[in-house]
């Protein structure tokens, strides 16, 4: 998959048009995966390459810099997805003052038309863009008569009989109902990253554990979760999906204060730093508390790795 931040002309993958989609993408839930479906299905049948419009911060975080949405998604996270959901191109410029204050207009000539030279488009159906969020599919189709692009709109998924969003997608994760949060997105909720060395004090109480920095503002999930662990590479052998229970928070026992996943994977005794993991979380055990005593502490992580080994089993 190509990628774009901010280019000066237009892409030479681009020259002959493509078919696209404007939006934040966070999550790839159900409703996500069915534009993209779409947009991949209609390069295919044109042969145009398949691209995605996103942005970065996404608008949410701009605009709502006191109360931030908590981010399902890490940059390279939906990266990797949607290059595995058979995007060729994602265009992702920084979002920022010049970029927010476009009027709809201006955002079609520049972006749509000059620099992605896009053939077609497919939006959801509740889709704005530019200052303020004023253009609509109306500006679309008006300007795609000017310029010969066609405009798609695709209806909502909707799931236990509501609209699927990346806010319903957040609440489920914040309540702990990852069954509920597994079907708006079509899989278990995930995170990854790079495990990196932590102060060794699960080693010491008898639970190792992988850290990973989870490198976002606000995590979507808080506690102790029964997981699962892929993405291993052993010897250069690829790991099948593993076992475990994982804490996500700052470790106030231990008078930590930097939020971090960390995963004590079950059975496995090989040093893995450095390696890059996907975490899934399968189900949410109890909130992060504060101990009196790391004996109590290690007390409680022996109970819930073997409720998480239960959980597992029957999962």
């Amino acid at each position: 998959m190509k990628f774009f931040r901010n280019p000066t002309f237009r892409p030479p993958v681009l020259v002959q048009g493509c078919i696209a989609t404007v939006g934040a993408f966070d999550g790839l839930h159900l409703g996500h995966r069915c534009i993209l479906k779409r947009v991949v299905q209609l390069s295919r049948q044109h042969n145009l390459p398949a691209l995605v419009f996103s942005f970065e911060p996404l608008p949410k975080e701009y605009f709502s810099r006191e109360q931030l949405p908590a981010r399902l998604m890490k940059f390279r996270e939906k990266f990797l997805a949607l290059d595995e959901l058979g995007i060729d191109a994602f265009y992702c410029p920084r979002f920022e003052p010049g970029l927010a204050g476009l009027m709809p207009d201006v955002f079609i000539d520049d972006l749509l038309v000059r620099l992605l030279n896009v053939k077609h488009l497919i939006i959801g159906d509740d889709f704005q863009f530019g200052y303020k969020r004023l253009g609509g599919v109306a500006d679309l189709e008006h300007k795609g008569a000017e310029y010969g692009f066609s405009v798609e709109q695709v209806g909502s998924v909707f799931e236990q009989g509501g609209r699927v969003s990346s806010s319903v997608v957040r609440a489920a994760l914040e309540s702990g109902d990852m069954e509920q949060a597994r079907q708006l997105l079509g899989g278990w909720y995930s995170m990854s990253g790079k495990v990196v060395q932590g102060q060794l004090l699960g080693r010491e109480l008898g639970m190792p554990t992988a850290n990973v920095k989870l490198n976002r503002k606000l995590s979507p999930v808080q506690g102790i979760f029964a997981v699962r662990v892929g993405g291993l590479q052993i010897d250069g052998q690829s790991q099948p999906w593993l076992d475990g229970v994982a804490s996500v928070g700052t470790r106030p026992t231990v008078g930590g204060t930097e939020p971090i996943l960390e995963v004590h994977i079950f059975d496995f005794d090989w040093d893995i730093y450095g390696a890059h993991i996907q975490v899934e979380f399968v189900a949410k055990l109890r909130d992060e508390v504060h101990f009196d005593d790391i004996e109590t502490l290690r007390q409680q992580m022996f109970i819930d790795a073997e409720q998480a080994r239960d959980i597992l089993k029957a999962a």
